[in-house]
């Protein structure tokens, strides 16, 4: 398996703010499903940050997401390795498939594949 990106997401009301803010540091909207918007930098497309203001279909929010090439096997290598799942693998309606898995020092990561 091989990680596509990693991204943190900040926890945030201020989307139009951080959006202005990281603009000022060369990042562009490159999605906004009003609950969560992900800039990029044009010159290096999977540098990104996100910024969310709850996870619409998850019981808390991430702190990092790790895009992966496979989900199904991370998911699986997670189970097999007693790590606590956070949120169940499920497909969202935005084209992805993920799961939540909470790291030795207590942060909860969005694992993910698009499908």
């Amino acid at each position: 398996m091989s990680v596509r990106r990693v991204m943190p997401i900040i926890r945030s009301e201020a989307a139009q703010e951080s959006r202005e803010f990281y603009g000022l540091l060369g990042f562009e909207e490159v999605m906004n499903l009003g609950w969560i918007m992900t800039l990029a930098s044009p010159s290096s497309p999977t540098a990104q940050v996100s910024v969310m203001s709850s996870d619409k279909t998850a019981p808390v929010t991430p702190d990092m997401s790790i895009e992966v090439d496979d989900v199904d096997a991370v998911h699986a290598a997670v189970l097999d390795s007693g790590a606590e799942i956070v949120h169940p693998l499920q497909d969202e309606e935005w084209g992805v498939r993920r799961f939540f898995v909470r790291d030795p020092s207590g942060r909860v990561i969005n694992v993910l594949s698009h499908r």
